[in-house]
This record gives structure tokens, sequence and C-alpha cells, in this order.
């Protein structure tokens, strides 16, 4: 043998017991060095985890990964009040090792909990939206709906006889629920009732109400009547639903209160009647006069401006969003008025009047139910009265024609002096015009404002060439500063009719039309009465 050559075999030999060494030291630390484990080659078996593009660790299965997820959610979730909105991408990339090194469930579960707590869209906590009309609230809990609701029928049932009961609206989902105002000692008495020991039906009730029946109906006393506070309900539709919502949504209750049961300026509309001035409107609406002039600066110059039957005036009153209905029972004495008697007389204008009988009041004990939408009374129902002393009422006698309509008496024109007091007037004239004067080309038609008869056709001193016609509703009309007079005295005119050409005759400082409306013999705003 080749001492050589044996050498070389022998060092080949201790190489390869030296590399079987170390794989077999390698394979038995994998088997006790924690976190390394034997995989066995049966496709992808370690997985590396990306949240929301943030590095978290390895796993060796993807349901461990998406296990791991919904636990870090719910973590997440349970920590904070209401429903948390969290958007997670996972992404899992894996591959397929003969070993392999796995993070611990622990630290990848942490890494989870703390990349989906900065990475939350937002919190929804429960809530229950209120909506009454068109205005919306949002509350946190039912008992708070409950408060707001109890609270706009606190303003008018002091003694807590009536409460809220929020159930579910039998037309709509399961979710959506409404009001029921109940009169609590009422629920009561039909809960005892319900639980007595023998039901009042059939031949007992017969026998316990057969006096009854026989007894004819007396007429009440004031004591047999039950007074006070006798039924309440919300006027409006009312929508509770339940729902989930941000945190800055949901109102507090103050809010809600205010928002919805505080009363605030709502502005209505009021039409004039007969027999209204603007003190009495005041006194009806509660608003001082000047108040009323300013909110309707476009009809009204003054407490003075005289007003019409038909005429719409924008006063402000207080109301809540939500209104409360009411009943109630009363027995009082006051003194009353009688209602007016109006005489309607078909040959008078609408505009006449005369006070046949002055009024005075009268005395009397009533019983008296009342139907409220917030503090307004609505409807009254006298139930006993026991006069004192009769009242005496008010006659009128009043026309039922409708009165003449006045129109502009030229077409175009620039007004040139209002009605009312002017400075430096025309050397001659009056420093209180008692027209309206109309700058328009000598030769311009004049007609008729009104049907009437002509009672002035010529010269008039200061005025120039005039005309003057009466008008079947005691009304006359004036014109000015004609340059031709076209009608004659006694000559009846119809509305629109031409009767003369403007000028500038008489005290004038150039063409125009003067006009005059007269009412009782008295010069009016001419503005306030024709139609333009």
């Amino acid at each position: 043998m080749d001492f050589k050559n044996k050498r070389k075999t022998k060092g080949k030999y201790l190489k390869w017991v030296a590399i079987i060494s170390a794989y077999t030291t390698i394979l038995l630390s994998m088997l006790v060095i924690p976190g390394i484990e034997f995989i066995h080659s049966e496709g992808n078996n370690l997985f590396r985890i990306r949240l929301n593009g943030e590095e978290i660790g390895c796993v060796d299965t993807e349901e461990k990964a998406e296990e791991l997820l919904w636990k870090a959610r719910y973590q997440v979730s349970s920590t904070r009040d209401g429903f948390t909105f969290m958007d997670p991408k996972l992404e899992l990339t894996g591959e397929e090792m003969m070993w392999g090194y796995v993070d611990d469930e622990q630290e990848v579960l942490s890494k989870m909990v703390e990349v989906l707590g900065n990475s939350i869209q937002a919190t929804f906590r429960q809530a229950y939206t209120v909506k009454v009309k068109e205005y919306i609230v949002n509350l946190p809990q039912l008992e708070d709906v409950e408060k707001l609701f109890q609270a706009a029928l606190a303003k008018y049932d002091e003694e807590g006889k009536f409460k809220v009961g929020i159930v579910h609206d039998p037309g709509r989902e399961f979710s959506v629920f409404t009001t029921k105002v109940e009169n609590s000692e009422a629920v009561s008495d039909n809960h005892e009732s319900e639980n007595s020991f023998l039901p009042e039906g059939g031949a007992l009730s017969m026998l316990l109400h057969e006096d009854e029946n026989e007894k004819p109906q007396e007429e009440l006393s004031f004591d047999d009547y039950e007074y006070g506070l006798m039924d309440m309900d919300l006027v409006e539709d009312v929508e509770v639903v339940k729902t989930y919502l941000p945190a800055y949504q949901i109102n507090t209750l103050e809010e809600a209160i205010d928002h919805l049961v505080t009363e605030q300026e709502v502005p209505v509309e009021y039409t004039i009647v007969s027999g209204d001035t603007l003190s009495e409107i005041a006194l009806k609406v509660d608003i001082p006069m000047e108040q009323i002039v300013e909110m309707n600066s476009d009809k009204l110059d003054n407490v003075n401006t005289q007003i019409h039957v038909g005429d719409k005036l924008i006063i402000t009153v207080p109301e809540p969003e939500l209104s409360v209905a009411r009943r109630e029972t009363k027995c009082y004495e006051e003194i009353y008025d009688a209602d007016t008697v109006y005489i309607d007389n078909n040959e008078w204008y609408t505009t006449q009047s005369v006070v046949r009988q002055q009024p005075s009041a009268g005395f009397r004990k009533i019983a008296v139910e009342e139907q409220f939408v917030n503090d307004n009374v609505i409807e009254r129902n006298i139930l006993k009265e026991e006069l004192v002393q009769e009242a005496v009422a008010l006659v009128v006698e009043r026309g039922t024609k409708i009165p003449p309509t006045y129109i502009k008496p030229i077409s175009g024109g620039r007004i040139s002096s209002p009605f009312g007091y002017r400075t430096a007037p025309t050397k001659g004239a009056t420093s209180y015009h008692k027209g309206c004067d109309w700058a328009t080309p000598t030769g311009t038609s004049v007609r008729a404002s009104c049907g009437g008869t002509v009672v002035k056709a010529g010269w008039g001193g200061g005025y120039g060439n005039v005309i003057f016609i009466d008008h079947a509703d005691g009304r006359q009309t004036r014109y000015a500063h004609l340059s031709k007079v076209l009608v004659k005295v006694g000559q009846t005119v119809k509305q629109g009719d031409k009767i003369a050409l403007s000028g500038s005759t008489g005290v004038s400082t150039g063409p125009h039309v003067h006009f005059e409306i007269l009412i009782d013999g008295k010069q009016v705003d001419p503005l306030k009465y024709v139609s333009r």
C-alpha cells in the first residue's frame, strides 16, 4: 500500500465526518432553539406580514395571520366607546423554506394593535336621531330622547301628569321609533282595573249600572266638572332612528332642548280684517306698533299710516320647533264682551260704517274647555255659564258694496314732488304739498282716475286750469296745471276716460300734472290709493 495515498483517503474521511457533524449539530439546534422550526416541503410555508404597508413579522400559516388580525381589531375596538371604523389592508408574502424563523405571536399581535390604533378612520357611537319636521338633533341615549320630549310637555304640565314614551313605529323598520303621550294616572288606573279580581262585564255589569241607567240626566253644576289639564300630545310627527354617528355630530340634551323646545322668532303673515287698526293689531299679537311698522317698512311709513281690509302684514311670533297641543278645563269669573252685531247695508260701500249701539261689558262665571297649541287658544267651548251682568253688544251698520278703484292719471312721467312737506317751493305755493306731481311734457293725456261726475272744470287760481271729479264713494279727485280741459261741469266720466291735456298753467315751475285725492274733504297721499 502506498503510504501517501492512504493519508489522503484518511484526510477525506475526516473532512466528511466534520461536515456531517456540523449539519447534525445544526439540526439538533433547530429542535431546541425557540422560533426555529423544521418545515416540511408542502408549498408556501412561511408568510411575511405587512399591515397597512408596515412590516409586522412572520407566521407559518395564512390562517394564523388572519386570526391575529381579528384579535387585534377586537382589542382596538374594545378600548373605545361605540363602533370603530377601520380599513385594515393585510398583505401576506408566502415562501417555501426548508426551515425558517417565525415571530412570537404576542409580539405580532402587539404590532398589529399599534398599527390599527394609528390608522383608525373614525369612531362611531351609538346614537338616536330625532327628526321633527325638517329639523334634526342627535342624542346619545334613548333616555335623553325621552327627557327632550318631556321638557316640551313640562312647560305646560307642572304637575307631571303626562309622560312621553318612545315606542316602535308599527309602520316602519324595527329601528325606527315614535312617541306616545299618556296620562300616568290613567295608565295606573287602567292597570289596577285590568288586575281586579272580578271583571266588570256581562250580568255583573248590568247589575252595577242598572240604577245609573234609570236615573234621568240632570244639569251639571260647576262642582260636577273635572278641572285641570285633561289631554296632551305633540303636534308634529316625530321620528326617532337608532344609528351610529361620529362623536362631533352628537348633541347634548341641553343643545337639543334649546333647538327644539325653546321658542324661536318665526315670521307669519297677518291679514287685516274689518275693524282692525294698527293699535288693535299690536294688542292682538302683543308686538309694539313701532316694531310692526319696522317689520313692514315697505307698506307702512309710520304708526299713523292707513291700513286696508285684505292687506297682509308680516309679524314675528315666538314658536318652538316642537309644538304641544293640550286640552284644559277651567272654572273662573270673567268680564266679557258680547260678539259685535253687524247690520249690512247694500247701498253703502265697504269703506262706510256707522256705530248704532255702543257696547258695555258683562260679568259671568263659566266652566270652559279650551284647546291650545303652545300658548295659543285655537278652540274654546263654554260648558256652563252663569250670568251676573249681561253684556251689551256693539252694533255696527256697514256697507257691502265694493268701493271704486283709482288709477294713475297719466302714463309714464316722473314724480317731481310727492305728497307732504317740501322745502323751497315755488313762490306763491304752499310748503305743504297736498297732492302728487308727475313731470311730463305739455300735451300728455290726462285720464280720470276713477269714474264719477265733473263738479269743476276751468280756471282755479294758483292751480291754473283744473278739473274736480266727485266719485260714488264720497271721495273727490283733482287735476291741476292743465293746458287744456276736455270736459264740462255735470258730465259723467268713466275710469280711464281722457279728460284733459297736461301743461304748466297757474303757479308752476314747468309742465307737469298735479293730482289730489280727497277723503271727507281732506287731501290724502294719492300714492296709497292708486294702483300703479
